[in-house]
């Protein structure tokens, strides 16, 4: 049986990140520049750390590398919607830059359909039954089932003491490692209709850079000067 809780969770979420981003922008803008910085910084520290140990005094942490592979697609995941948000996004223009002005603006708003689509199927396929398809599935859909079985992971582990004082399983839940793949969709499909809006009425060309990554590179060359 279908459950909705997770779905409305994500509206929710989705719904209070719109308030508060209409209430503080830059705020929001800095938080997720935060976040992305976090994860770098950590990915590096601990794949850092992991060489000293291994091959200084021949030890290590068994879980880093999974560590890492998570926080690596979380970076990704996260990064997706703020890539959209800032038009960081690279892409080829080249050709609807040929277009009328009202077919352009019509291509660019069906590039962000496409990209809010893309989010869609990628957070639950069932939907597309409607139309005849036959699938099934997506990312709320098993990481609902990795919720609800509360599998570990592999080589992640809760240090003793925090088994010991909250009581928990030795190993990290899978669910949890998961928790960004719905989140960074339902961000990245907001995003996209964010972009559809921006270009409908003309406060945005594309949801891509384009050509115009040449121009923002030029534009921040002097950055690390300063």
């Amino acid at each position: 049986m279908l459950s909705l809780w997770p779905y409305f969770a994500i509206l929710g979420l989705i719904a209070l990140l719109f308030v508060i981003e209409r209430r503080w922008p830059d705020a929001v803008t800095r938080f997720e520049e935060n976040v992305l910085a976090i994860l770098l910084a950590t990915i590096t520290l601990v794949s850092f750390f992991q060489v000293i140990a291994r091959y200084g005094f021949s030890t290590g942490w068994g879980g880093a590398l999974e560590f890492n592979r998570i926080l690596f697609a979380w970076l990704i995941l996260f990064g997706m919607g703020y890539g959209l948000k800032t038009g960081l996004h690279l892409g080829v223009d080249a050709a609807i830059r040929t277009f009328p002005k009202p077919l352009f603006r019509v291509t660019a708003i069906f590039g962000a359909f496409a990209t809010l689509l893309y989010a869609a199927i990628l957070l639950s396929a069932d939907w597309l039954q409607l139309f005849g398809a036959h699938t099934s599935g997506g990312a709320v859909f098993y990481w609902e089932r990795f919720f609800k079985i509360g599998i570990g992971l592999d080589d992640l582990r809760y240090p003793e003491w925090f088994q010991e004082t909250f009581g928990v399983q030795e190993r990290v839940q899978r669910w949890i490692a998961y928790l960004m793949l719905p989140i960074g969709l339902a961000l990245l499909g907001f995003r996209a209709i964010e972009a559809m809006v921006a270009i409908a009425t003309g406060r945005r060309e594309l949801v891509i850079a384009g050509h115009e990554a040449e121009d923002l590179v030029a534009e921040n060359k002097d950055v690390l000067k300063d």
